[in-house]
């Protein structure tokens, strides 16, 4: 097993995530099945507690695990599918060596950061890596590692010393380190300073690692001499100083890094022979995104819209969409709040958000309400379905905006005025969304529908079925723990709004469509974490073409297999 650690340095948010899932990229051209570990430092168990504002949107994998969004990241860019496992965080790892140290295992020993955490932390690792996670079987040849945060925070302390004792347990020849720094240039002097990068390494080889590569940050291409000066003060080959510039878009990043020939100097580092790799994929998807003309507008209805990372494989999965259907995305961002009657009647400032969210939804050529948690902004979600359905807007809802699409249904054609969700109004005389029965009132974490759950289609004559092509059931992941009630569903149908998905039991709704509608398709589950480049989910691309008019003829070549998707 060969290891690629990459490490962050000077401030966070430099894009080590995109760094880490590009080296993957190459590594896979160069015949290599790969595999991903990210280690985040912080104290939680896992990313499922933690709010979009502070870390951006919690992925879900196929077991259920609710991760770090960088996650996703390799999923999309490596087309694999990781465990919850492939996510370490002090929280799992304390509470690893806690139960052992409560039963026994350690043998009356002083239980001590080293070397039983540090031991705890590098058996995962070794345990984890083994893992294949490209669907067939065997090990992987190779792990990269992302190590979130800071080279030199109080709290991943135990790991980057778990990780220099590392590269000893399995050699020098197995072990290559990237250390991924900023290049900033000052306004005043416009000049490329590399004092940050001399300092950062500095920190780092005083904590025992020594970084074989280093990727730097930098706005604008790095500059000959300032190349040559980071080698000489921070013992790295200048061959060996890759510089990753602002791109125009992220696909960008692995062609980028193979001009500078990386992967030839991760493969000798590493003892491995290379070959020339060829990334037309990459170049396809980075040069034609770039070039797109046609321009689509989608309007993001989302209560967390001031932070974009919020709502991570959502926007890629519009991305992926859109490439494929040969159109440049054009996101309108609204805050669900805007939209609410509220807004209009205090006036002011509050009234100008109101026009003005109001005025971006009709501009908008297909509306999306993505999922959320929370009773801020759900009034105007439920405005918003509810102009997609009256004015014939395609429209796409995904968990709460699947919800929140049934609450208005009821609203407006079943007369349940006071219709709502048990977790927004628990005494509401209509509750269209239930609590679900197997759910904890105790504890969060952990405790919703997690993970891929099956959804057995109803009729082959949905367009959901068009689009996955399957005529027998669809696996999707899940992320929620209310569900539209079982009680009100006749009554819904009976009414023109059908429910064409559901889950095993079919007492648990999973895809609603309404007829006589150019698209209107909410989903329970989460497609959007599934979505990759050259293979977008099915309900973004449906929502995109009939957003560009391209959905009949679409739909016209479809043919339904027998094999579920």
């Amino acid at each position: 097993m060969k290891y690629v650690l990459v490490t962050g340095g000077v401030v966070s948010g430099l894009g080590k995530g995109v760094t880490a899932s590009s080296i993957g990229v190459l590594l896979q051209a160069s015949g290599l099945r790969v595999t991903s570990i990210k280690i985040d430092p912080y104290l939680n168990t896992d990313a499922g507690t933690m709010s979009p504002f502070e870390h951006g949107e919690v992925f879900v994998l196929d077991d259920g695990g609710e991760v770090d969004l960088d996650l996703g990241n390799y999923e999309r860019f490596l087309d694999i599918r990781l465990t919850k496992d492939n996510n370490i965080t002090t929280g799992k790892i304390y509470n690893f060596v806690i139960e052992r140290e409560r039963r026994g295992d350690y043998l009356g020993k002083t239980v001590q950061v080293v070397p039983h955490v540090t031991d705890a932390i590098q058996d995962w690792v070794e345990r984890v890596s083994h893992i294949p996670v490209d669907g067939n079987d065997g090990v992987p040849d190779v792990c990269v590692i992302e190590l979130g945060g800071t080279v030199g925070d109080i709290e991943s302390a135990p790991f980057v010393e778990a990780l220099r004792q590392f590269q000893f347990r399995v050699g020098p020849s197995n072990f290559c380190l990237i250390h991924v720094s900023l290049v900033p240039v000052l306004g005043v002097v416009g000049e490329q300073k590399t004092k940050p990068t001399q300092h950062t390494v500095q920190v780092l080889r005083s904590l025992g690692l020594s970084p074989n590569l280093l990727a730097c940050r930098s706005t604008m291409p790095l500059e000959g001499s300032v190349r040559e000066k980071i080698s000489s003060f921070c013992h790295v080959p200048p061959s060996n100083v890759l510089n990753i510039h602002d791109c125009s878009n992220i696909w960008h990043v692995p062609l980028l890094l193979k001009e500078q020939g990386a992967e030839k100097a991760i493969m000798t580092q590493l003892g491995l022979a290379h070959k020339d790799i060829h990334l037309e994929f990459w170049k396809k998807l980075a040069v034609g995104w770039d070039n797109m003309q046609d321009m689509v507008r989608i309007a993001m209805v989302g209560k967390y819209t001031n932070l974009s990372d919020a709502y991570l494989s959502v926007t890629k999965s519009l991305q992926h969409a859109c490439f494929s259907a040969s159109r440049k995305l054009q996101i309108m961002w609204i805050d669900a709040s805007d939209l609410e009657e509220t807004y209009k009647e205090r006036g002011g400032e509050y009234l100008e958000k109101y026009n003005a969210a109001w005025a971006t939804l009709k501009a908008a050529d297909g509306i999306l309400v993505p999922g959320g948690f929370g009773d801020r902004g759900v009034e105007g979600k439920i405005s918003a379905a509810k102009y997609a359905r009256e004015s014939r807007t395609p429209y796409l809802g995904i968990c709460l905006g699947m919800q929140v699409t049934v609450i208005e249904f009821c609203r407006s054609k079943l007369g349940m005025d006071q219709a709502q969700s048990m977790e927004f109004n628990p005494a509401t005389p209509h509750p269209v969304v239930v609590f679900m029965p197997e759910g904890s009132t105790t504890h969060m974490g952990g405790t919703m529908r997690l993970g891929t759950r099956r959804t057995v289609l109803q009729t082959v004559e949905c367009i959901t079925a068009k689009l996955y092509q399957s005529d027998q059931y669809i696996d999707e992941r899940h992320r929620h723990r209310y569900e539209v009630n079982p009680e009100l569903v006749e009554k819904i149908e009976a009414a023109g709004m059908v429910f064409v998905g559901k889950d095993e039991t079919g007492r648990r709704m999973e895809i609603v469509e309404l007829e006589d509608h150019p698209y209107f398709v909410a989903t329970q589950f989460h497609p959007e974490f599934k979505s990759r480049p050259g293979k977008p989910s099915p309900v973004f691309l449906g929502l995109v073409l009939a957003a560009t008019g391209q959905l009949d003829s679409y739909l016209q070549g479809r043919k339904i297999n027998r094999e579920p998707k």
